[in-house]
């Protein structure tokens, strides 16, 4: 059966990736890169990557990303067949496509850029990987291809020092992971020697404790190892470490590292399974090896570890960090672990209670989606459904429960180009609400900073709001589709997230949702419109300050201050099919209540502070002059007793995190 269901995959695969790229006008290996890297984003192994393709004597390469989690250069090199099943991977072109990867990043290493057209995507890749060389801890090589490989990938190996190691997607490794209905794969980590241990009996059998002091060295390379991926069952990590928790985490590392295990509250992990060593009587004594390790609390303290090592060059060996594990049965993940991450949990408040796939408004989501027919497209008469992706492989696992007729049914009335996850929802929305920026840090952080905002103006989600939410994935998908067709290249996913956020900010939120949904698809006058539009975005996101990389630039809340300068006059066609109002429906107003993390962290900063800010880069033009004038209004507003906007508050956080990067100290004295 797992074999017919791999043949059914490698086909669909190839089926999508050829329709995918006939009508994003791309290769067929950039389209098969850009699907396995979404994926592979989404589960937390890669971030910040790009496809960009460069082949020479020698040398092949479809792609780059710098993870900023784990400190390592990561490089794609790929290999794309129209009749996978027929053919294998051999271990000699296996190794002959990661050593042309790897004297890729050699060339680099000499200067390559300095041979390449500045205005390519290839040079910003050369130059990335020039500098991530000087930087970063280790190097991973990955091969992605559709075919069954016949060899494990090599052993890893140095390259002037840094580790390199090789990881092979092929198809049974992506179907595995597509269909697995995981986060992704399970963490395995070895003790050695066995950490001391001790063991509490438990009345349960599919439930016991396990209670431990771990050595903070060890998590710290851990998370460096593993990054979010660590954190994934962690609702803590969606707070994206904004409280002053993370500074006296900070300042006990680096003054009184010994202390750290009577100040800290620890963390508190969960385990599939725990290999243990006994005693002469048969007692746990020590823990060897840990699969499936999963930090569900103590996601700042992990991560404060990390950064301090890294960061701070902080020496971690007097370091001690209290651990309780949780050896649960994967069964009852689900039900448990939401239940130790609320309970356990005393530091700062958290109001995500669940997996991001439990939380209420994804669960109502899924609901309403798969009872609201979508109208006809074309006057085919066939009415569809649009599958929301609550958790990964969910549509693979409802397509595998099926009959091959029941299959080619399913996919009439949940057509895979209708399929959208949570990742994409964030994007979606954070597009129309115009945070590109926010859009352009990756899906994983992304989807954090969406699952923040949420909880402060949790919307009620109806059918009319998961209309205007496919309504929204239309429209951006159509504007990917005009990027496209401008050239964006690897640049595509920034340039689309900064035309959709641009348009809504032209029009004030008053395209026609209700129409898109009505029809499927955009009108004619809007698609003309943007194709006006995208080339005049592309250039602002295309066109650095300061010499960043696009992709760095295009995260910065100076990117969205330059796009929504553009100068751009509203058709007549398209002024005339906006609705009269804007459409608020993303979220409820905040009725008075608490306010958004964004503005209690600014109501936490002293008026002074930012007045300090605003003159400290006035005297060392540290910053655009934007942000400057931002830190003062927000001194005077403070000062005065007026209230600050979340979204003026969300800039002004990231404003002063620019100035403390670049040098400024709260102890500035002008």
């Amino acid at each position: 059966m797992a074999e017919l269901d791999q043949t059914a995959f490698a086909r669909d695969l190839v089926a999508d990736v050829l329709a995918t790229a006939e009508a994003e006008h791309s290769t067929t290996p950039e389209t098969f890169t850009r699907r396995v890297l979404e994926d592979l984003e989404q589960a937390g192994i890669v971030s910040n990557t790009f496809t960009a393709y460069h082949k020479s004597h020698g040398v092949e390469v479809h792609g780059y990303g710098w993870n900023e989690s784990t400190d390592s250069l990561d490089l794609f090199v790929t290999d794309f067949r129209l009749s996978p099943l027929e053919e294998k991977l051999t271990k000699a072109l296996s190794e002959s496509l990661f050593r042309r990867l790897l004297t890729f990043v050699r060339r680099c290493e000499k200067g390559l850029r300095q041979h390449i057209d500045e205005s390519s995507d290839v040079y910003d890749m050369c130059s990335t990987v020039e500098k991530a060389i000087a930087e970063v801890e280790h190097i991973r090589l990955f091969l992605f291809t559709n075919c069954v490989s016949t060899s494990p990938a090599p052993e890893p190996t140095e390259l002037d020092g840094i580790p390199v190691t090789y990881e092979t997607w092929d198809l049974r490794r992506i179907h595995r992971h597509a269909s697995s209905g995981t986060l992704s794969e399970p963490i395995v980590v070895t003790f050695a020697p066995p950490l001391t241990c001790l063991a509490a009996p438990s009345t349960e059998p599919d439930y016991s404790v396990v209670l431990a002091v771990t050595p903070g060295q060890l998590l710290a390379e851990l998370y460096g190892e593993h990054g979010p991926r660590l954190l994934e069952l962690n609702v803590r990590s969606f707070l994206q470490a904004r409280g002053s928790v993370n500074r006296g985490i900070r300042a006990t590392l680096l003054d009184a590292p010994g202390r750290f295990l009577a100040y800290n509250n620890g963390i508190t992990a969960t385990a599939s399974q725990v290999d243990f060593v006994h005693d002469g009587d048969g007692r746990p004594i020590g823990i060897s090896r840990v699969h499936g390790l999963q930090i569900v609390n103590g996601g700042q303290t992990t991560a404060s570890l990390h950064h301090a090592w890294k960061r701070d060059k902080a020496d971690l060996s007097q370091v001690r960090v209290q651990m309780k594990l949780s050896v649960v049965d994967p069964e009852r993940l689900a039900e448990i672990v939401p239940k130790i991450s609320e309970y356990s949990n005393t530091q700062n408040k958290v109001t995500l209670v669940d997996f991001s796939s439990n939380h209420e408004y994804h669960v109502a989501i899924q609901r309403i989606t798969r009872t609201l027919w979508a109208p006809a497209l074309d006057g085919s008469g066939q009415e569809t459904h649009w599958f929301y992706e609550r958790a990964r492989g969910q549509y693979a696992d409802d397509l595998a429960k099926r009959s091959p007729a029941q299959q080619r049914q399913f996919r009439l009335l949940w057509p895979t180009r209708q399929k959208f996850t949570k990742s994409d929802l964030a994007k979606f929305v954070h597009s129309w609400e115009q945070l590109p920026h926010l859009v352009s840090r990756g899906a994983q952080k992304n989807f954090g900073e969406f699952m923040i905002r949420l909880q402060s103006n949790l919307p009620h989600v109806d059918a009319r709001y998961c209309q205007r939410l496919v309504a929204k994935a239309i429209l951006f998908k159509a504007v990917d589709r005009v990027a496209a067709t401008h050239g964006a290249g690897s640049h595509k996913s920034l340039v689309t997230t900064y035309t959709v956020a641009r348009l809504s900010q032209a029009v004030d939120r008053r395209i026609d949702l209700d129409r898109i949904w009505r029809e499927q698809q955009v009108s004619a006058v809007l698609e003309s419109a943007l194709h006006e539009l995208c080339p005049k975005v592309m250039t602002a996101v295309t066109t650095p300050l300061r010499g960043n990389h696009v992709g760095e630039w295009a995260k910065q809340i100076g990117c969205w201050d330059a796009v929504s300068r553009v100068r751009w006059v509203v058709p007549a066609a398209l002024a005339a099919e906006l609705a009269d109002l804007p459409l608020q429906d993303v979220a409820v107003a905040n009725d008075g209540g608490a306010p958004t993390a964004d503005v209690a962290e600014v109501l936490e900063i002293s008026p002074e502070e930012w007045t300090a800010i605003e003159r400290w880069a006035k005297e060392t033009r540290s910053l655009e002059p934007w942000q400057r004038q931002l830190a003062s209004t927000i001194g005077r507003r403070l000062a005065a007793g007026e209230e600050i906007g979340e979204a003026q508050a969300a800039q002004a956080i990231h404003v002063r995190n620019e100035a403390m990067r670049v040098g400024f100290s709260p102890a500035y004295d002008v």
